[in-house]
Order: structure tokens, then C-alpha cells, then sequence
């Protein structure tokens, strides 16, 4: 299976069997910051954006004081698995990522899909890539 169809058929898909409920943008990206598949509406990243939410995995707490910024916008930072997942909100939406061994996996939302439902789909594919060794 490519890349590019995790993120379709697994980030992209309709949540919870809801025609038309799905995620804004999604993606998957290397821990080197290099995109391996993304949505259409996935932003472009900038290197220190990407930058900032590395040191954040590896350093748990850095991006509190200052926020997310991801494609040009800023997050405020909320309630995560320190060292495994990132959790932000921005106005109605917000964004997770949770990192496996060797990716990024990122799931960015908008109302009416709920923050929950976002960790959802974002979690579980980035454990079934932990779980396959990736």
C-alpha cells in the first residue's frame, strides 16, 4: 500500500461512517521532515515549523510558552502524550500529531468534526504503523 493511500483511505475517509465528516487536511511526514503523502489542502510547512515540533518530541513542553505554528498559523498548544502526541486548538479547529518509530503522522480538523474524532483517526493509524514496525 503507498503512502498516499494511508492518508486517503485512513485520514481522508469519512469519521465514524458519517458521509461528509472528515478531516481537513492530513499527512505523513518522515522524522526528517520530508513529506512521504499528504492531502490536497495539507499546508505547506515551513523548516522551522517542522523543526519546532521535533524538539517538542524530543523535549516535551517547548512549543507551551510560544504555540504551534503550522502552515503559517498559530496553535495553542493543549493537552498531549509528552513525547508522542501533540495536541493543538485554533479558533474552532486544531490539529494532532502523534509520532511512530519512523513517521509523522499529522490530522488537522475544522467543526463539526470534534477534536476527539481527530485523535482518533490520527492515533490509530500511527499505531497500527507502530505496531508494523514503522
Amino acid at each position: 500500500m503507498s503512502w498516499q493511500t494511508y492518508v486517503d483511505e485512513h485520514l481522508m475517509c469519512d469519521i465514524e461512517g458519517q458521509a461528509g465528516l472528515k478531516l481537513s487536511a492530513a499527512a505523513i511526514l518522515g522524522h526528517d521532515g520530508v513529506v512521504w503523502a499528504q492531502s490536497a489542502t495539507f499546508p505547506q510547512m515551513k523548516a522551522d515549523e517542522i523543526k519546532g515540533i521535533l524538539t517538542d518530541f524530543e523535549e516535551p513542553g517547548t512549543l507551551a510558552p510560544t504555540g504551534l505554528f503550522f502552515g503559517g498559523a498559530k496553535y495553542m498548544v493543549i493537552q498531549g502524550e509528552p513525547g508522542a502526541v501533540i495536541r493543538g486548538k485554533k479558533g474552532s479547529g486544531g490539529i494532532t500529531i502523534k509520532k511512530s518509530g519512523q513517521a509523522l503522522v499529522f490530522g488537522v480538523y475544522e467543526e463539526p468534526v470534534t477534536p476527539g474524532q481527530c485523535n482518533m483517526v490520527v492515533e490509530r493509524l500511527a499505531d497500527y504503523l507502530i505496531d508494523q514496525g514503522m
